[in-house]
């Protein structure tokens, strides 16, 4: 057998070399990795734990060299399968779903619906205008009263008798028919709601109309209750899950004015970037609307029924107002450092008290 014969393959050699001048970095880290799923990061020592990002780095940079000179196919198979492991558990949540739970409601969604307070306003801005001009249109013309409510009368029309009106705004025993009621109503809110958010994408105009139609029904239904010396107890009624209704409403706006915003003054992003941002923060306020709204349907279908009072409804609504005002605006904002000289006081009373 000639010299040349014998010769292993220039790809194999290349292969081999590779591997024997890099593969203790690869062991390495996938020694630590099987450590830190097992055990977690807590019995590493300081030189372990700087050591990691470290091997990470010699880990990856030698996947994509084997990629560029295209190396044997399981060695790269091998590198992907060890990077994507190191590189979910090193940046990938470890927080326990209690502790993520906890931040969402105590830290994320108040600061995310905190950081949306020019498009609240913006939003709540055309639901109050909604309300008002439906009062006025129908005032003017009652024949408005049809087409801005539409469906959400059920059995609330022009035709209906201070008594029949009465009945509807009612607790009722078996409660079947405010209960039907419910359900439309809690299916028509959260279709706004999400139709609001979802058409922020196309310039934000869309959404403003939509909220000031809303408003609108709304507007129209206070009028008819008005017209016939019903209108607090319809008021009323409407706080015990309006107050929370309402406000899920106009946060759901609001995220759909912001995504809107940010795609037509993305700065110095890319549009498509400029959106990727802004939906994680409006994803958050719309998910905190969406779990109020789920609470409102609770409301509608259990609180609306059983409490018939005029004063327990506005105080059942107000406290849910305040509830949620105060949730959105102390919750979550982060704590003030005290002054140095503060600290050095209290230390040295401390000093002085042990002394």
């Amino acid at each position: 057998m000639s010299e040349a014969a014998s010769e292993k393959p220039p790809l194999q050699l290349k292969s081999q070399k590779f591997r024997e001048a890099r593969e203790k970095d690869w062991k390495a880290l996938a020694k630590q990795i099987d450590r830190a799923e097992n055990g977690g990061l807590r019995k590493f020592t300081t030189e372990e734990l700087l050591d990691l990002p470290v091997l990470y780095c010699s880990t990856v940079s030698s996947l994509s060299m084997a990629q560029s000179i295209s190396l044997d196919r399981n060695l790269i198979t091998f590198l992907q399968a060890l990077c994507a492991r190191a590189y979910v558990y090193m940046y990938g949540p470890h927080a326990r779903p209690g502790v993520i739970v906890r931040d969402f409601f105590m830290r994320d969604l108040p600061r995310s619906v905190r950081a949306l307070w020019g498009e609240l306003s913006l939003s709540t801005l055309c639901l109050v205008l909604g309300i008002v001009g439906g009062i006025l249109m129908c005032m003017a013309d009652p024949s408005w009263y049809d087409p801005l409510v539409g469906g959400m009368s059920q059995g609330r029309d022009l035709n209906a008798s201070v008594d029949d009106l009465r009945k509807t705004i009612g607790g009722t025993e078996s409660g079947e028919p405010l209960a039907a009621f419910s359900v439309f109503l809690m299916s028509h809110n959260t279709q706004v709601t999400l139709s609001a958010f979802a058409l922020g994408v196309i310039g934000g105009l869309p959404t403003a109309f939509l909220m000031i139609v809303f408003g609108m029904s709304v507007g129209a239904m206070v009028w008819l209750f008005a017209s016939r010396g019903l209108g607090p107890d319809f008021i009323a009624w409407l706080s015990i899950h309006g107050t929370t209704e309402l406000t899920a409403a106009v946060i759901g706006a609001a995220a759909g004015f912001h995504l809107a915003r940010r795609i037509m003054f993305p700065g110095h992003l890319t549009r498509k970037a400029a959106l990727a941002e802004a939906g994680r923060l409006a994803g958050t306020a719309m998910l905190g609307a969406m779990l109020m709204l789920i609470i409102a349907g609770f409301i509608e279908g259990v609180a609306r029924q059983t409490v018939t009072e005029m004063w327990a409804r506005f105080t059942f609504g107000g406290m849910m107002l305040v509830f949620w005002l105060a949730y959105f605006i102390a919750v979550g904002r982060p704590r003030k450092p005290r002054p140095p000289e503060v600290r050095h006081e209290v230390r040295h009373e401390v000093s002085h008290g042990q002394t």
